[in-house]
């Protein structure tokens, strides 16, 4: 007999699933900052339930998410429960990036902050979830260096943590292409001291020559200059890129014919300059066999600047971490990253305008920079520092706030966000009889609103109607008795091909109900649909 399976990772409880209240979200508008009309959301609540909560109206809009969830490695945070056994961390990461992938846009990517201890699970959980084709990069995240009182103990001093970078599906991924500064590359030593003139009356000297004509001294002197402050020769070379060159020999079977015939014509001019007309920006130059090459060429525009780059690899060591408890102005040891890292996220994934999610928001950086880089964002955080952290932070850099990477995208500050806490329970049990009444904390407009969110509608109030999950579908509910009566008369607004689901507290029975009207009871078949629970067991 032949066994069939599949690769995944098992753990205890795995395949306890429970449906979850989908809660409605309430606009605080004392905390509620900025222009009026911003679609920014920052959600005070457990990340699990305001998962949930933005399924219906977010569902495959989200472009970019990146979460920096606890490392579950033992080691206590001062705001969240990090040291949680394997298992349980494992279900708790499970239904949250189950519903991150349906939020995520088909075109969209996940980055997930982890360190090594738990980044083998957690690869194999995202490969089950996103699948294995869709598994992107595995970037090594350098965030700090071998100093301090971990430098003292034997072995190897920990220095990184990695993210796990995921398409949603990787046939519609399509990055930006991200340069990372790097240091000058000195290969290029060589100068041509009359580039404005024609090429044929080009005088190449060395780099260090060139140097000291600059500096209007001799060339021991210039050298030593170069030795002893190489921010100097730096700044004269990305001054002067369009004349610094270097020259190689290109791969003579890789290139075509015209290139060909210029690299063995050349090698017989000796030191006379060759030309080969291009398109506008890629015109070549030989001599003695070789192609001239223009150190303005490796320069890119990185933070409004122009300076050497390199093509993003997966090794990220130029994010620097020094000054990072000054970001934002608050404090959050342990847990807050660097805006330059968040900027990066985003350079790579997202354009302007695109909607940016963090669940695990923490200080708060995230949507921070987001803000400043004019992407639309949503951050959830259940933790005090929503309040201490996040609503602070946000509001400064509303104001102006120049900090983290406000100069390097010119940052003034603006827009705004609204601020919503996550509802209580729809239903909740009796003090005295083993029954589920409606929260006596809920207006009728909230019930309305929370019923058509956990029957899938969505909650639009025009006439006798609450909402609709198609054209022709809609819903109606009500505290009031339901008789055929007030079912007739509700049937006078429908138009033909259409139904209604009626929700109500009170209903006569045995009715005799059309086939296009479903009629059900409040509370009773609510609790069919999910659980409704004070708290989210973790």
């Amino acid at each position: 007999m032949q066994k069939k399976g599949k690769l995944e990772l098992t753990w205890v409880g795995k395949y306890n699933e429970e449906n979850l209240e989908p809660r409605i979200l309430v606009e605080d508008k004392t905390k509620s900052y900025g222009d009026q009309n911003t679609e920014n959301m920052l959600i005070h609540g457990d990340n699990l339930i305001a998962l949930k909560a933005l399924e219906q109206d977010f569902a495959g809009k989200i472009k970019c998410i990146y979460i920096d969830p606890p490392f579950n490695t033992g080691q206590a945070f001062d705001h969240y429960d990090d040291n949680l056994e394997i298992s349980t961390w494992l279900g708790l990461m499970k239904r949250r990036i189950e519903i991150l992938h349906d939020l995520l846009s088909d075109d969209g990517t996940l980055f997930v902050h982890i360190d090594a201890e738990n980044l083998g699970y957690l690869m194999v959980l995202l490969d089950e979830i996103f699948l294995r084709t869709n598994r992107l990069y595995t970037v090594t995240f350098k965030q700090g260096a071998a100093t301090g009182h971990k430098a003292i103990n034997p072995g190897c001093v920990t220095t990184t943590n990695f993210i796990l970078m995921y398409a949603k599906d990787k046939s519609q991924w399509k990055p930006n292409k991200v340069y990372t500064a790097k240091k000058r590359d000195d290969r290029y030593g060589k100068f041509i001291t009359n580039i404005e003139d024609d090429y044929s009356k080009w005088k190449i000297v060395t780099l260090a020559e060139s140097f000291a004509m600059y500096k209007n001294t001799d060339l021991k002197t210039a050298r030593k200059i170069i030795k002893d402050s190489p921010e100097a020769i730096e700044r004269f070379v990305i001054e002067h890129s369009n004349a610094v060159i270097r020259t190689a020999r290109p791969d003579y079977n890789s290139v075509g014919k015209e290139i060909k015939d210029k690299i063995s014509e050349s090698k017989n001019k000796g030191n006379e300059i060759l030309y080969l007309a291009r398109d506008k920006n890629s015109d070549m130059y030989f001599i003695n066999g070789e192609r001239i090459l223009f150190y303005k060429d490796k320069l890119k525009l990185i933070d409004g600047q122009l300076i050497s780059g390199e093509p993003l690899t997966t090794l990220w060591d130029d994010i620097l971490s020094n000054n990072l408890h000054n970001e934002g102005g608050v404090s959050f040891p342990k847990g807050k990253k660097p805006e330059h890292l968040i900027k990066r996220v985003l350079e790579l994934a997202t354009e302007e305008g695109d909607l940016v999610l963090d669940s695990f928001l923490g200080s708060g950086t995230t949507v921070a920079v987001a803000h400043k880089m004019k992407r639309r964002w949503i951050g959830i955080e259940m933790g005090e520092q929503c309040y201490t952290h996040c609503l602070i932070r946000l509001k400064e850099i509303i104001n102006g706030e120049q900090g983290g990477i406000s100069q390097s995208v010119n940052w003034q500050g603006g827009g705004g966000f609204k601020f919503y806490e996550l509802a209580e329970p729809l239903l909740v049990k009796n003090k005295v009889l083993p029954i589920y009444q409606l929260n006596s904390c809920y207006t009728f407009d909230m019930v309305v609103e929370a019923i058509c969110k956990i029957e899938g509608f969505k909650y639009s109030p025009i006439g006798e109607f609450h909402g609709f999950s198609s054209e022709n579908r809609f819903i109606h509910v009500t505290t009031e008795f339901v008789n055929s009566k007030y079912i007739m008369s509700l049937m006078k607004s429908l138009g033909e091909n259409q139904s209604l689901l009626i929700y109500c507290t009170k209903l006569q029975r045995d009715m005799n109900i059309p086939d296009n009207i479903e009629v059900k009871k409040i509370p009773k078949d609510l609790l069919k649909k999910c659980n409704f629970k004070s708290e989210v067991e973790q």
